[in-house]
């Protein structure tokens, strides 16, 4: 029999990404789209049997930091393994275009300090084939990825490209600076860029310390970058901020929103140090979208924090002398030397007195103990699990229980330590804010954050901890509509997310009562050897990129499908 179709699906339960009830049926795909969804007469030249799996588009991944890791790579782990059939990068402000090449070191500092990639990866990895945003999009049109990807516009790198060592003293965009960054912005939109981003955030600095050129941004520029936007009616905005004062940064919003016309997402986290505050911004977003204005918040299903181990770049003990004596040795030869019963109490003992120099962060790992759990798969413990409450149950320090516990075993122990989304043990504010109608799920960070955290996994958590047939409390029509349609349609890709004729043949096969993240581990796969942690996912089935199987039982077939996508994509005709 002649094949009628390229790919056929046959049998599953299809959730078509719009949050409509499942349905028993097959989908056929031809030419990289969907072709039919029911009951398919017709052969595949490929079939695939999905009975008692569920049929749902690929997922779209709105806040990733994969813009070096696309000029470098074709495989974007970790996002690949998670069901994400499309990326989009040059969130919160950093970025490596546009640039001119005496700034180069500066935007490989700020992208390090930011998002904690190293580095000797980037000075490595990145080719500099580009000046202009417009050419660095050219660039990535040359290669082929597993998934699509699509690019923001950098707000830092753009305001150095204007007005250079004034913007890393962070002084005052003139008159004639933010009419330049406006006309850039606009040919970063004309050329295929999906919007702009910008970081007003303290804790966003570069690796000397300097803080990132776009903190504390006047809103005159930022308006003005907007309105460029407006001008032309296309992109969207993206913007971080600490919230310090609630009222004087949504105000910014409103003006960059109100005075442009584009769509603005921002992060929202319920951070620890200020408990309460993620209320009062979401409820700003809802007087706003109340007053017509389309501001969302960009929000995750977990509680977000760090892991640490011996295999990981952070652990409570990485300070002290008899730890940085070992810790270059090859991992089991360091495992060896740590579990010698005079260095161990060495360690404790120095560990068990924090010397003054140290800073907040290292403080904050050698000391929290009470926050520290040992890593079960579950991101929800409970107080009695932590390291404190083990080490004072066993009668020994913390510093001993932790200790000993890395040092078991094959030494593959990870500790996390969450930092927010979790205050006072509770999940009440994630739930509250995945299941409110001015949210978008995001912050997965894929690519960021190298040594510290594997958010790029929530995809697949998302599935693991809030679809009701896992025993969480939303349909699984909902939990796949706001992994695919909703994020897709926030930045303006109406081509996919859905599952329908004419839409791009982005698909999960996915068996979902055995959807599980896996163990954070370190993965040598970035340039010059560098390490980056990584999880995999178990319950996909197959993975789809443009009606092309890219992974297989979280195996990838090798299959480069994926290109740029160059702007805003319109809903197929018929749709």
């Amino acid at each position: 029999m002649t094949a009628s179709y390229d790919l056929v699906i046959r049998g599953g339960t299809i959730v078509d990404g719009t949050g409509k009830p499942g349905f028993r049926g097959d989908l056929a795909v031809k030419d990289g789209k969907v072709a039919a969804v029911g009951k398919i007469e017709g052969a595949g030249k490929e079939e695939i049997d999905a009975t008692g799996r569920i049929v749902a588009p690929g997922f779209v991944d709105v806040h990733t930091h994969l813009d070096g890791h696309a000029t470098w790579a074709n495989r974007l782990n970790p996002s690949s393994a998670h069901g994400v059939t499309t990326v989009l990068m040059g969130n919160c402000g950093v970025g490596f275009a546009p640039c001119k090449p005496e700034d180069r070191h500066r935007l490989v500092h700020l992208m390090e300090g930011v998002e904690d990639i190293p580095e000797i990866v980037m000075t490595e990895g990145l080719s500099w084939n580009w000046r202009s945003f417009p050419d660095y999009l050219d660039r990535l049109d040359e290669r082929q990825y597993d998934m699509d990807v699509a690019a923001q516009l950098p707000h830092a790198p753009l305001r150095v490209f204007v007005m250079g060592e004034r913007a890393a003293a962070r002084e005052p965009a003139t008159a004639d600076d933010i009419a330049q960054m406006r006309e850039l912005a606009k040919e970063a939109i004309e050329a295929g860029a999906l919007g702009f981003s910008t970081s007003r955030s303290i804790n966003h600095k570069a690796t000397d310390g300097t803080l990132t050129p776009t903190y504390g941004t006047a809103a005159d520029e930022l308006a003005g970058i907007a309105q460029g936007l407006g001008e032309i009616g296309k992109g969207v905005l993206q913007l971080i901020s600490d919230w310090e004062d609630v009222d004087a940064e949504f105000a910014v919003l409103r003006r960059m929103v109100s005075e442009s016309g584009r769509p603005l997402a921002t992060t929202v986290l319920q951070m620890h140090s200020a408990p309460d505050r993620w209320r009062q911004v979401l409820d700003r977003i809802e007087v706003a979208a109340a007053d017509g204005l389309p501001i969302k918040a960009q929000v995750a299903g977990r509680p977000q924090g760090v892991v640490m181990g011996l295999q990981l770049s952070r652990n409570p003990f990485m300070w002290t002398g008899g730890y940085r004596e070992v810790e270059h040795l090859p991992f089991e030869e360091k495992l060896a030397a740590l579990r010698d019963p005079v260095r161990r109490e060495g360690i404790i003992s120095e560990s068990e007195v924090l010397p003054d120099d140290l800073d907040w962060m290292q403080r904050l790992f050698a000391s929290n103990f009470a926050s520290m759990f040992e890593y079960d798969g579950n991101y929800e413990p409970r107080p009695e699990q932590s390291m404190a409450s083990r080490a004072a149950a066993a009668g020994v320090s913390p510093q001993a229980y932790a200790y000993d516990l890395m040092v078991s075993g094959d030494g593959s122990t990870v500790i996390t330590m969450p930092a927010a989304n979790f205050h006072g043990f509770s999940a009440d504010a994630m739930k509250t804010m995945v299941t409110h109608d001015n949210t978008i799920w995001a912050l997965g960070d894929s690519g960021a954050h190298c040594g510290l955290l594997c958010d790029a996994s929530l995809p697949t958590y998302m599935l693991q901890r809030w679809a009701a047939p896992n025993g969480g409390p939303l349909p699984i029509e909902e939990v796949i509509r706001g992994l695919s349609s909703s994020t897709a349609a926030s930045v303006g890709l109406y081509d996919r997310g859905v599952l329908a004729a004419g839409y791009r043949a982005d698909i999960n096969v996915i068996d979902v009562a055995n959807v599980r993240v896996g163990k954070p581990q370190m993965r040598e796969d970035l340039p010059n050897g560098g390490r980056q942690l990584s999880q995999t996912a178990s319950g996909f089935d197959a993975t789809i990129v443009g009606g092309v199987v890219t992974y297989r039982k979280g195996e990838s077939t090798g299959a480069l499908p994926g290109r740029l996508v160059r702007g805003a994509q319109p809903a197929p005709v018929d749709a």
